[in-house]
């Protein structure tokens, strides 16, 4: 923690929401489409080698994968969804299993919603905003691999994605962030540690 990362570890993966972690810290939950880039991320803010399990095969993460962050709150890694080549069957159990746990965590204080800068802001992105609403959770937009637009591409990006998300509130939580480069690894940092708090 002295070099302001997370000291994490992990726990366990789970199938089914309900075989969730029971105690009673805080949850901070990453979600986004397939390879958008969930496990780079918890390994670029958390210190040691890293924890989750990162692959280029796009649904490889089928279950909610628990990490203790900093001895006092959850990291939990959602699986990816808008994988169009899945069967429908898994889909659909992944689609169960990620509502499931947002809708029922009880602890569950904040989600960081991943967005690949390269592309525009998705109706399954969308509708995950839209499904959240009722529950009133923080919800932290992280537009991920920046180092792969040049800065003016990104600055485009950033407005495109803040207006379609926020529309004219200029305040809405969006960070550019990059696991090769640590932009906006600070940010997440923080920002996970106050929703957690």
């Amino acid at each position: 923690m002295a070099n302001g990362l997370i000291s994490a570890r992990f726990v366990t993966s789970v199938f089914d929401h309900a075989k969730a972690p029971t105690d009673r810290r805080p949850a901070v939950a990453f979600a986004g489409r397939s390879n958008v880039g969930k496990s780079s991320l918890i390994n670029a803010i958390t210190e040691g080698r890293p924890i989750a399990r990162v692959s280029a095969t796009p649904g490889k993460t089928q279950s909610l994968n628990f990490f203790m962050g900093d001895d006092r709150f959850f990291l939990v890694d959602l699986p990816g969804y808008g994988y169009a080549k899945a069967p429908h069957a898994v889909k659909d159990s992944w689609g169960r299993l990620v509502e499931g746990y947002l809708m029922n965590a009880p602890y569950l204080r904040g989600l960081i919603l991943l967005v690949d800068c390269r592309r525009d802001f998705q109706a399954d992105d969308r509708m995950l905003l839209e499904w959240l609403a009722p529950r009133r959770l923080p919800v932290l937009l992280v537009l991920t691999k920046t180092d792969k637009l040049t800065r003016v591409q990104l600055d485009k990006a950033v407005k495109t994605i803040r207006r379609d998300v926020f529309g004219d509130d200029e305040s809405g939580g969006l960070i550019p962030f990059s696991a090769k480069t640590g932009q906006g690894k600070k940010e997440v940092v923080q920002w996970i540690r106050q929703a957690a708090s």
